[in-house]
C-alpha cells in the first residue's frame, strides 16, 4: 500500500475540510494543547449556514470564537471540563457543562454511549514509514473520540511531537486531512512562592523514595517537585504532566525504575507546558501517553505501589469535603480526575491520596478552609475520601478520625487570621 498517495488524496484547505460538517451535528473538538486551531476558525467562519452545532471539548487552552454570544444560535459548547475561554458563555447559559469523571469521558463517544459523535477534528503529528500519525499532547479524551467518531478531519502539524504509547491513528482513518505548521500552544509556567514553596516543603515530607505521583499543573506540583531534589527513583502515573517532571528527569530524580505498573515509563493521558517539554516527550522512549479510561482507572492506578496523588481544591469544609469545580453555583472547571486518582491512590499498596492548596484566597482576605461549603457548591471529593490535607502552615490526617479531629485539624493548617472564627464555627456547628 502506498501510504503518501493515500496521504496525498485527503489533503486539502481547511473550508475544504470542514465543508461536511452539517447544522445538528455533533463535534468533538481536540482538547488541551491539542486544539487543532486552524479547523476551529475554518468552522467558525462557515457560522452564518450553520445551526445547532454542539462541539463537545475538555480544557483547551486556545481561542473559543463558537462560544461568543455573537454565534450562539450556529455553535453550542459542551465543556466536559470548563476553561476561561467558555466559563462566562457556561455562566451566562449560552454553553453547557456536563459533569463527567476524566476516566468516564470515553464511554460517552462509542456504542451505546450518550454523546455519539458525527465528527472529530484533532491535531496529530505527521505519519511515520508505516502511516501512523500521533495524537502528540492530547491523547487521553482525544484518541477515543476519533475512534468513534464517523468523520475524523486532521490537522497534521509538523511541530507537534510524535508521543510514544497508545497514542496512534493510521492515515487510513482519517477523512480529511489539512496540513499546518504552527507552534502548539503552551502554558505559561508562573514559578512558586514562597508560601507554594512551604506548601510543597510540607508534602514532600510524605513522600518516600520509590513512590509514583500523580500531580497537575500550577504553582502547587512545581513547588512539590522543587521540594524533591534528594529523593530517588521516583515515577510518573498521571493525567497530565509539564515542565518540571523534565528537570527532575535530567536530574535523575524521575527514573521510573522503581514503578510496579508500567516501570522505566512515565504514564499519562495527555501534557501541556513549554516548547521545552514538547520537544522532550518527541519520540522519547520514557513517555507513554494513553486514553484516560486507561491512566484514570483507579483500579490501574491503584497497581502502583506507593502511589501518591496530588490535587488542589478551591474551597474544603471542616469534615473534609473538597469543592473544587465551582465558587457557590458559579461553575468554574469540572470533575477532571481528581477522584480517580483519590479512590485509585487509596487503595495502592503505601499509596496515599493528598489535597493541597494555599490557605487563602483574594489576597488573604478569604479562608478556602470553610465552616460549611457555600450553597450550590459542587463536592468533588467526598469527606469519606480525604486521606490528607495539605497547606503551608501543615498536613491534617482526615481519614478514620472523627468529625471533631477533623475539624481541629483543618483548624490547625488554616491561616492564623481565621483560626479563631473557624474555633468559634465549629462550636456552634456542634463539632467540637
Amino acid at each position: 500500500m502506498n501510504f503518501e498517495q493515500i496521504y496525498r488524496r485527503k489533503v486539502m484547505d481547511t473550508d475544504a475540510a470542514v465543508a461536511s460538517i452539517r447544522s445538528g451535528s455533533r463535534i468533538y473538538l481536540g482538547g488541551g494543547a491539542g486544539v487543532p486551531v486552524q479547523l476551529t476558525e475554518a468552522l467558525t467562519r462557515r457560522s452564518a449556514e450553520l445551526r445547532n452545532v454542539e462541539l463537545v471539548h475538555i480544557l483547551t487552552f486556545a481561542e473559543a470564537p463558537y462560544a461568543s454570544a455573537e454565534l450562539s444560535e450556529s455553535f453550542r459548547a459542551n465543556a466536559l471540563f470548563i476553561g476561561g475561554n467558555v466559563r462566562k458563555a457556561v455562566n451566562e447559559g449560552r454553553a453547557d457543562f456536563t459533569p463527567v469523571f476524566l476516566s468516564e469521558i470515553p464511554s460517552l463517544f462509542r456504542e451505546g454511549g450518550t454523546l455519539p459523535l458525527d465528527a472529530a477534528l484533532v491535531s496529530l503529528s505527521p505519519p511515520d514509514e508505516h502511516g501512523f500519525c500521533s495524537f502528540g499532547v492530547e491523547v487521553g479524551t482525544t484518541k477515543p473520540a476519533a475512534e468513534a467518531a464517523s468523520t475524523i478531519i486532521a490537522e497534521v502539524n509538523r511541530q507537534m511531537p510524535r508521543t510514544l504509547g497508545d497514542s496512534f491513528i493510521h492515515l487510513s482513518r482519517l477523512s480529511a486531512i489539512v496540513e499546518v505548521d504552527y507552534p502548539i500552544p503552551e502554558a505559561v509556567q508562573g514559578g512558586s512562592s514562597d508560601v507554594h514553596l512551604k506548601v510543597g516543603q510540607n508534602i514532600a515530607g510524605l513522600i518516600p523514595d520509590g513512590a509514583t505521583l500523580q500531580m497537575g499543573i500550577g504553582s502547587i506540583p512545581d513547588a512539590v517537585l522543587q521540594n524533591l531534589t534528594n529523593h530517588k527513583d521516583l515515577g510518573i502515573h498521571s493525567e497530565l504532566f509539564s515542565d518540571g517532571v523534565v528537570e527532575m528527569v535530567e536530574r535523575g530524580v524521575i527514573t521510573c525504575a522503581r514503578k510496579s505498573f508500567h516501570p522505566g515509563k512515565i504514564v499519562a493521558g495527555f501534557l501541556f507546558g513549554s516548547q521545552r517539554l514538547y520537544e522532550f516527550v518527541d519520540n522519547n522512549p520514557i513517555i507513554e501517553l494513553h486514553p484516560t479510561d486507561y491512566v484514570n482507572d483507579p483500579f490501574n492506578i491503584a497497581r502502583n505501589d506507593k502511589m501518591v496523588s496530588i490535587n488542589s481544591a478551591l474551597a474544603v469544609d471542616l469534615t473534609g469535603q473538597v469543592c473544587a469545580d465551582s465558587i457557590g453555583t458559579r461553575l468554574y472547571s469540572g470533575v477532571g480526575g481528581q477522584l480517580d486518582f483519590v479512590r485509585g491512590a487509596a487503595r495502592s499498596k503505601g499509596g496515599m491520596p493528598i489535597i493541597a492548596f494555599l490557605s487563602t484566597a483574594r489576597d488573604d482576605t478569604v479562608s478556602r478552609i470553610v465552616p460549611t461549603l457555600q450553597p450550590g457548591s459542587g463536592v468533588i471529593t467526598t469527606r469519606n475520601d480525604v486521606h490528607f490535607v495539605a497547606t503551608e502552615y501543615g498536613v491534617a490526617s482526615l481519614h478514620g478520625h472523627t468529625i471533631r479531629q477533623r475539624a481541629q485539624a483543618l483548624i490547625n493548617i488554616a491561616h492564623p487570621r481565621f483560626r479563631e472564627d473557624l474555633t468559634k464555627s465549629a462550636r456552634e456547628l456542634g463539632y467540637l
